[in-house]
């Protein structure tokens, strides 16, 4: 897809989630040796075992790296919480019928890191999530007026009334990031809101047409709708998938 022209041509490339150990990491031999850990993570984590302890055992069992380790935690849930998260998620026909409240750091550096070529793991309750692990630190890259477009065109196809982003105000350049969404929205031809609060977490867990793949807030959150899955199997095509099912 073709970047816009004008002064945001001069940030820098970046390969948001790029690790040069990725290659080994999930290699087609590593896949499957940590496609059979997450079925023995799923296992004690369904008897009540924490979640931390177990890929700490399984980690050190198979010798896995830090970086694996952090994708069989973030790709794994057990099967009452994907039974609870398929429960409320919402199909998207129903999109149309009313306002979707965005975690926009969520959504958006997901959308970055599968536009890099970059990992995004498939998780057990069928939702993609990345291991970028910015941690607070966030600076808009050349990727991010491409994942606003993917945004706004899949907001359009859908026939979504007016949407509205949740952006962390204590993550650097968060106000950068709402002055760029707002911009980019200008062509969407819907209502468009973002708003800078200090914790997304806890304002979407208790509403509902919630677009996040957050496991806290998936597991609080009345109804959410799977719109990252959505915009990287219809437009990136050529996004590293990592499905450890």
């Amino acid at each position: 897809m073709k970047k816009k022209a004008g002064k945001h041509l001069s940030l820098k490339t970046v390969k948001r989630g790029f690790d040069p150990e990725d290659i080994r990491n999930f290699s087609p031999e590593n896949i499957k040796k940590l496609t059979i850990a997450q079925e023995e993570v799923q296992l004690l984590l369904d008897r009540g075992y924490k979640i931390k302890p177990i890929i700490e055992l399984v980690g050190n069992h198979n010798q896995f790296s830090l970086r694996a380790r952090t994708a069989l935690q973030r790709a794994t849930s057990s099967t009452d919480e994907c039974e609870k998260r398929k429960f409320t998620m919402l199909s998207l026909d129903h999109a149309k019928e009313g306002c979707l409240f965005i975690d926009g750091f969520n959504l958006i550096i997901t959308l970055e890191v599968a536009l890099s070529g970059s990992p995004v793991l498939l998780g057990k309750d069928g939702v993609l999530r990345d291991l970028a692990g910015l941690r607070g630190t966030y600076k808009l890259i050349d990727k991010t007026d491409i994942a606003l477009e993917l945004i706004g065109k899949t907001l359009k196809e859908l026939s979504v009334p007016n949407v509205k982003f949740y952006l962390d105000s204590p993550v650097s350049n968060s106000g950068r990031l709402k002055s760029r969404i707002i911009e980019c929205s200008e062509s969407w031809g819907i209502p468009v809101d973002v708003e800078l609060i200090p914790n997304v977490d806890t304002e979407l867990s208790h509403m509902e047409r919630v677009v996040t793949g957050d496991s806290i807030i998936l597991d609080e959150c009345k109804s959410w709708f799977n719109l990252s899955r959505k915009i990287v199997d219809d437009y990136i095509q050529d996004a590293w998938i990592v499905d450890l099912h």
